[in-house]
């Protein structure tokens, strides 16, 4: 979400799937859009059939190589070299959109004097903090500032220095220049593996098919972010779509691709632990933010739509704590948990292992199928006092006393497993990929003593609140306050005990707060410009305001469909957009860059911005509408700039706050990684986080023990637990593979479909060999031929078809801004045959003293400077 989000204002999908027909090249990295996403893919073929160009880059060819225009073979971690020369090529050749560039982005801007790139530090930015820090001081990565006099003619105020003739050695346009200028075709060839020619045919495709009368666009999903430069991939691609000028556009825009229904409406309304629903800030412990006015004071942006913060969070405190939250105690915002350190997935995991976590709940996960280092991972379990699965099939997890070598006697966690309602025995809504909100209906009951998982969340609240009802200690009030009365209307439904997924919708779109009056006699607001910052409004996600704007009408049930933005099918946040960023579809003036992409435009007429989507504007905020220095909020923005979300309202190349990892991205290897790092002294991302104990061995960088790469994908066939239960799609994927290519087949003695072994410092994994010509070896630089391996990660020890799982490969490290795994590069070692037997000796192994000093928090690779 920050590689979009800091970019572009909002972490989510530029565009929608449906509007990929309209583009005239779609490149397609990061990504097997065809096997993975299918449904949506048939929209891209819908642009094939229209004559637009399809490119793949990735490791392996796959189904959707086949149906390309052109592949691209690309050495798994080295996508930000690839996606660079792309942008060098741009600026080199003057192929970059400058008309789109000079008014909707900061190409303008002056970067301070005293920024040092990468290219002065040898892989590193200025501020760099060594020691125990081990971290970035950004203030030299900001714009050099100017006095302007204020609007209303009170003095002066300070604003960001710009150069629109672009000629300015500071300007973000001519930093990025230099910054980029060493990534070229041939360093292309040099590291990713990829041919010069192959790769200048996609530079000439991609600027052939963007500007005024063309638009590419981007697809990608977890086969970039999976990455300790993730966030950074998306961010150049960004940077990319920015120069050609694809972004806010029909056929343009960059589609993040989400794997299942509702992983988006999970980090909108909020599983992240770090953030409250709607994107809102988790307060922290080791920021300023004790009171509810210090917290506002942090996170509120003097311009742009982040100004409305305090109307968004007072709502919310009002949704969660009801009439408990007023004016005179910080609206209840004491109640709200605040952050002490990262809690994400793989420091909790590693907290677990040293006994720092009692409980845990699994809802709807599979950590032993889908997570890292798996062998601590039920170290980890068996260090619980009791855990509760969640699921509608035992799964690894739920399992992992039974793992192969585990004697089940040994391990003291107390297991409950909780049998929940599928998809379709429920009701509700899901959030796909874009954005959009759809409900869906019970179609029949739950099996058995089955529950819908609103039915455990509410029910065990319930419980606890009637456990508590008699305290009369402060700390319990954040749970007795609660708002938390969901009763359905339907008296069957009532008997059951199943809440009311209505209800909680509405809750969230929000509503007007009338004293004395529940929350069902309230009148629904029409969308969050109607939210408020004095407590006379509540709503649970402000994003989602909109979809139930009065008691009758829900819009997640629309069904109205067209052939292209279907503004009456489901609900899109924010207020139905299907394009974000849509008012850079037109030019400065307001009219479109041309008839063919006309898509937003205003309407002199009637003094508004109109078109085929929502606006995501002003609606009538005229484009000659002039910016007003030291004014607050959007009237800071002039009519002429689109990223309302943005202080500046323009798209950021350059990033001056916001990411960890630096402002521009950079090419580090991963962790593991076959080859140094050959721009850079800096071998990888001295950001990324890592847990450096006996638990958790890598095989670093260059290890001749280690000598191919490892990177890993799914099947269309299986989603991973659930699919294993089902006898059909068991038959179509019957045993994991490891996929590998005729000439280390060859070299290793490994003959298709017979057993084989993948070793990293974590582990073996056993698969039937694929010697297939999908895996081709790549040369680099210096003739050094790299070879690839495969493996799906959708196998598991539980299901009709039990396997290996990658994750036993996969060792612990997190990319710096969003903490998610590096799991789609490694190194590793293959050979014929079985693997050795497992032993479960981790389970009751002693954390040895020196690790414990870790305590389950993630400590900062240094640099590792070459000679």
């Amino acid at each position: 979400m920050p590689g979009l989000g800091t970019s572009f204002g909002r972490g989510g999908a530029t565009t929608f799937v449906q509007d990929l027909q309209n583009a005239d090249c779609i490149l397609i990295e990061g990504s097997n859009f065809a096997e993975c996403h299918p449904v949506a893919f048939r929209f891209v073929m819908k642009a094939k059939e229209r004559g637009a160009t399809v490119i793949h880059v990735d490791p392996r060819f796959t189904r959707t190589s086949a149906v390309a225009d052109l592949y691209a073979p690309i050495r798994s971690g080295s996508d930000i070299v690839f996606l660079g020369a792309l942008v060098n090529w741009v600026l080199t050749n003057e192929r970059y959109f400058r008309d789109y560039v000079v008014a909707y982005t900061n190409a303008s801007s002056l970067v301070r004097e005293d920024f040092a790139d990468t290219e002065d530090l040898d892989g590193i930015f200025s501020g760099w903090q060594a020691g125990e820090t081990q971290a970035y001081d950004t203030a030299t990565w900001a714009f050099e500032l100017e006095e302007v006099p204020r609007f209303d003619g009170n003095g002066t105020v300070k604003v960001v220095k710009r150069d629109p003739t672009l000629q300015h050695p500071r300007c973000v346009l001519n930093v990025l220049r230099r910054h980029f200028a060493r990534y070229t075709p041939e360093m292309v060839e040099r590291v990713c593996g990829t041919s010069r020619d192959t790769f200048e045919r996609i530079c000439t495709l991609l600027a052939d098919n963007s500007g005024r009368e063309r638009t590419t666009a981007f697809a990608y999903a977890v086969g970039w972010t999976q990455h300790t430069v993730g966030v950074q991939y998306i961010r150049t691609a960004a940077i990319l779509q920015m120069l050609l000028g694809n972004i806010g556009r029909p056929g343009g825009g960059i589609m993040a691709l989400r794997g299942h229904a509702d992983i988006q409406g999970a980090t909108d309304i909020a599983t992240l632990y770090d953030l409250l629903p709607g994107y809102l800030p988790m307060p922290s412990v080791h920021r300023d933010e004790q009171t509810l006015a210090a917290y506002l004071k942090a996170n509120t942006k003097a311009t742009g739509w982040w100004s409305n913060t305090p109307k968004y969070m007072v709502s919310l405190l009002k949704a969660f704590y009801g009439e408990a939250a007023r004016a005179e105690n910080d609206f209840a915002y004491e109640y709200l948990p605040q952050l002490t350190g990262d809690h994400s997935t793989l420091p909790t995991q590693v907290a677990m292992r040293d006994g720092l976590v009692r409980g845990f709940f699994v809802i709807g996960q599979n950590p032993m199928g889908s997570g890292m280092n798996n062998e601590l991972g039920r170290a980890a379990l068996a260090k619980l006092e009791w855990m509760v699965n969640v699921d509608s099939y035992e799964t690894d997890t739920a399992a992992f006393w039974k793992a192969e070598g585990v004697d089940p006697s040994t391990v003291g966690t107390e297991c409950f497993f909780i049998p929940t309602a599928a998809l379709l025995e429920k009701n509700g809504t899901m959030t796909n990929t874009n954005r959009m909100l759809q409900w869906h209906d019970k179609a029949l009951e739950p099996a058995g003593e089955s529950k819908s998982d609103l039915w455990l969340i509410y029910d065990l609240g319930k419980r606890l609140r009637a456990l508590y009802a008699d305290s009369d200690d402060p700390k319990d009030r954040a749970l007795l306050d609660l708002t938390w009365d969901y009763e359905h209307d339907d008296a069957r439904e009532r008997r059951r005990g199943e809440p009311s997924a209505l209800k909680v919708l509405q809750e969230i779109n929000g509503y007007r707060v009338e004293p004395g009056k529940h929350q069902d006699a309230c009148e629904q607001v029409g969308g969050f410009t109607e939210l408020a910052a004095d407590g006379t409004t509540a709503s649970g996600g402000w994003i989602y305001s909109g979809v139930c704007p009065d008691k009758t009408t829900n819009k997640a049930r629309n069904r109205k469909a067209d052939d292209w933005t279907s503004l009456g099918w489901g609900y899109s946040w924010p207020s139905n957009r299907r394009i974000l960023y849509n008012r850079a579809s037109a030019d400065p003036a307001g009219k479109p860059w041309s008839e063919r992409k006309k898509y937003v435009w205003w309407d002199a007429q009637t003094q508004t911005w109109t078109g085929v989507d929502v606006p995501d504007f002003p609606l009538g905020k005229a484009p000659d509408a002039a910016a007003k220095p030291g004014a607050d909020g959007l009237d800071a923005h002039s009519g002429a700039d689109p990223f309302i979300m943005q202080l500046d309202g323009r798209a950021q190349i350059f990033v001056a706050a916001g990411l960890k990892d630096g402002p521009l991205p950079t090419h580090y290897e991963p962790v593991e990684s076959v080859v140094p790092n050959v721009l850079y002294a800096q071998q990888h991302n001295p950001t990324l986080r890592e847990w450096r104990r006996r638990d958790n061995p890598l095989n670093g960088a260059v290890n001749p023990d280690f000598p191919y790469v490892l990177t890993t994908y799914r099947l269309t066939e299986h989603s991973g637990i659930m699919t294993r239960y089902v006898p059909w799609l068991a038959e179509l994927q019957p045993a994991l593979f490891v996929e590998i290519d005729p000439e280390l087949a060859v070299a290793k003695n490994i003959r298709n479909g017979e057993w084989m072994t993948v070793r990293t410092a974590i582990g073996e994994i056993e698969g039937r060999a694929l010697v297939s010509g999908r895996m081709r070896p790549l040369r680099l630089g210096r003739g050094q031929r790299v070879h690839q391996v495969g493996v799906p990660y959708n196998f598991g020890a539980s299901g009709l078809i039990p396997g290996d799982s990658v994750g036993d490969l996969v060792p612990l490290v997190m990319e710096p801004n969003v903490s998610i795994q590096e799991s789609k590069t490694m190194t590793c070692d293959v050979r014929p045959g079985r693997r050795a037997a497992r032993t479960g000796s981790a389970i009751n192994a002693a954390v040895p003293p020196a690790d414990r000093a870790f305590e389950g928090q993630p400590t900062t690779r240094g640099l590792e400077r070459k000679e």
